[in-house]
């Protein structure tokens, strides 16, 4: 098995709502912010290759979106889904399977192209893409709060096009997914966001999705505005940080925008950062 990191751009979004009530004064030193307390954070995907199976793990934010809808986002750098696979030699139609770990649009957005005619379409046209009945039907049936980061022409398609296939928490990972060791549900940032976790080389990996953006979220308080249940999240966090040191787990890391992984450690302030590294270093 091989696994790679695929980088589709980057993209800005308010400090404070990156960091909820932590006060700019603390979170600032760990992303600076623009004029307009923008900060600037990667949409950093995830690719496993497995025998036959070529696995893509979300999908960033698409190119399907108007200016306007991109004008928000502050959308920068060359980087794009399709550069980052054709540099490992991949296209689109290479992908076998499409693991969404939730349906906000800056994890999703990929999953749908905009032909030249404007009808819609997915993108992996040979791809399974796998998403949860709960999560799904939360994303379907928005609420007002969430509404916003729920676009039904980056999730629709995918239903209307017979490609998607839903994992069953009971049942665990799905016998079609075994480069997978485990997938993990979390419903504190939205109802049953999964995270992926595999074992390579030896090592336990979890792709952790906005379960911890960043580094700078490590330490329990560093919370999103953008999560539906805040104290969920900070209830999940600490479960699977504290594990995460105690087993030495490498954490990929799809908003930070230097560190593609990292390794976390107890102290006696709690979990904290350890070790920085890049995938390819595993």
């Amino acid at each position: 098995m091989k696994i790679h990191s695929l980088d589709t751009g980057l993209f800005k979004l308010d400090g404070g709502a990156m960091f909820g009530v932590v006060p700019k004064s603390m979170w600032q030193k760990l992303n600076p912010p623009d004029a307009n307390n923008m900060c600037t954070w990667a949409m950093r995907c995830l690719l496993v290759e497995d025998g036959n199976r070529l696995l893509l793990i979300d999908n960033g934010i698409g190119d399907k979106q108007d200016e306007k809808f991109r004008g928000h986002f502050y959308l920068h750098g060359d980087d794009t889904l399709e550069k980052s696979l054709q540099k490992l030699g991949f296209t689109s139609a290479d992908i076998t399977d499409v693991f969404l770990t939730h349906l906000h649009f800056d994890h999703c957005g990929g999953s749908v192209v905009r032909r030249p005619d404007g009808a819609l379409q997915t993108a992996f046209a040979n791809a399974t893409y796998w998403s949860n009945q709960a999560h799904w039907d939360w994303a379907v049936h928005p609420n007002p709060r969430e509404k916003a980061s729920f676009l039904r022409e980056n999730i629709l398609p995918i239903q209307e096009s017979g490609q998607l296939q839903f994992v069953d928490p009971a049942l665990g990972v799905p016998a079609a997914l075994p480069m997978l060791h485990d997938i993990l549900f979390a419903d504190g940032h939205t109802e049953k966001m999964m995270v992926p976790v595999m074992q390579y080389k030896g090592r336990t990996l979890a792709y952790m999705a906005d379960l911890l953006p960043s580094t700078g979220h490590i330490p329990l308080p560093y919370v999103m505005s953008y999560d539906m249940r805040p104290l969920v999240t900070m209830s999940e966090k600490e479960a699977v940080l504290r594990r995460a040191a105690e087993e030495n787990w490498v954490l990929l890391l799809e908003h930070d925008p230097t560190h593609e992984a990292c390794t976390v450690q107890l102290t006696d302030k709690g979990v904290r950062l350890a070790d920085t590294l890049r995938i390819a270093e595993l």
